[in-house]
């Protein structure tokens, strides 16, 4: 298996956790990330320490409580292929979150570092933006959970939808390079579901000078790792993918880079899409 992709353990641990990925298992500086499976009634408790977080609620409902604030009966969705927007929590760091499963929970637990800038509060539906990115078989749905313009210190968190047959986070591109304003280096994260869950994603992650060429195999509950390079992905027909991105890095804005040997492809599919 390649070292980039991190798979879910087919068994919690006492506290729900099936997956977790640190800054120093990955390799990196920033990004954090762990998947939580809660039965109904079962809690978790964490303090946020130096490190700001956003929990996603996948699926199932869910109390959640801070220092300051407390949600009750937060849930919509019961299955991330329901495709409408998740309940989210910003915590900040030096802050703490309680969360108990109304119903059965699958949980993501984003992490980067924090300053306290920002108070703790609900990410609703109503307020994650819904948008159709792409033209043609490179279309796909995006859900900005934790966008730029959303305040956070260093977390950037969206969710992704990709149809049987199409391909996504394409044409290939980069943010590997502190570079601003025409590049940004972030760290990033994927956590793939596939439904019908027996299926597969593939995705390729690749450098220009190709010191980094991988093409995985994405299983359903499996994270991957993008330390650098471009980082295309794929959902065969038959299957649809989705997938959370968590990125974080020095400066908190997302600027990336094309692959200039494919870029030409994004123009042709938006001028077909005008017509």
């Amino acid at each position: 298996m390649s070292r980039l992709i991190v798979p879910s353990r087919c068994e919690a641990d006492q506290e729900g956790n099936v997956l977790t990925i640190t800054p120093m298992s990955a390799g990196w500086d920033y990004v954090g990330f762990q998947v939580y499976t809660l039965q109904k009634g079962q809690t978790l408790h964490r303090e946020t320490g130096d490190q700001e977080v956003c929990l996603v609620l996948l699926s199932g409902k869910a109390h959640v409580t801070t220092k300051m604030e407390k949600w009750e009966n937060i849930g919509r969705r019961m299955h991330v292929f329901e495709k409408i927007p998740p309940y989210s929590v910003y915590v900040p760091s030096n802050d703490m979150y309680t969360i108990e499963a109304v119903t059965d929970l699958e949980l993501a637990v984003c992490m980067a570092p924090g300053k306290g800038t920002y108070p703790a509060r609900l990410i609703a539906p109503e307020d994650v933006g819904v948008e159709m990115r792409g033209a043609g078989n490179i279309e796909r749905k995006v859900h900005n959970i934790l966008p730029e313009n959303k305040p956070a210190d260093s977390l950037l968190v969206v969710e992704v939808f990709t149809p049987e047959g199409h391909w996504s986070s394409y044409p290939p591109h980069k943010h590997d390079e502190d570079h601003l304003p025409h590049e940004s280096y972030l760290e990033e994260t994927y956590y793939y579901k596939v439904n019908p869950e027996h299926g597969f994603a593939v995705q390729r992650v690749y450098s220009d000078d190709r010191s980094l060429d991988e093409t995985m195999v994405i299983k359903n509950g499996d994270a991957v790792l993008v330390p650098k390079g471009y980082h295309p992905v794929s959902a065969p027909p038959g299957y649809e993918v989705y997938y959370l991105n968590v990125m974080a890095g020095p400066v908190r804005t997302w600027k990336f880079r094309n692959d200039p040997d494919h870029e030409w492809i994004m123009n042709e599919k938006l001028s077909l899409k005008q017509f």
